[in-house]
């Protein structure tokens, strides 16, 4: 069993200013991740859902690309509304935010995960 009921993953990689993709740090990644981490110890989720920052997670192209576990959905934010979004909807009541989704043909080329649109 984890430690952790959840465990969200906010790539804050930064590539060089000449790649096409983009990358994660440039879209406001560092805001983003700490603003889950304010607002999840604020709404009682310390010791029970984990924010972390995380290295590349290749898919810059999309906005700031995050992660939940153990659901393994894939999300791009745009926003500190759009983390909200995330925590109210996913992490609160268990929905997913259909479309903050990555697409399905990036996240689940193997078509696994049944949740995915």
């Amino acid at each position: 069993m984890s430690k952790y009921k959840q465990h969200i993953f906010i790539c804050t990689n930064k590539r060089p200013d000449t790649d096409e993709r983009g990358c994660c740090a440039d879209k406001g990644a560092s805001t983003i991740r700490d603003y889950f981490k304010k607002i999840l110890y604020a709404r009682g989720h310390k010791g029970k859902v984990r924010a972390n920052q995380a290295g590349c997670l290749d898919a810059c192209a999309f906005g700031v690309a995050v992660v939940v576990y153990p659901e393994a959905t894939w999300y791009s934010l745009q926003s500190e509304a759009d983390a909200l979004e995330v925590i109210e909807k996913h992490v609160e009541q268990g929905e997913i935010v259909t479309h903050l989704l990555i697409p399905r043909s990036w996240a689940c080329p193997s078509n696994t995960l049944k949740h995915v649109e």
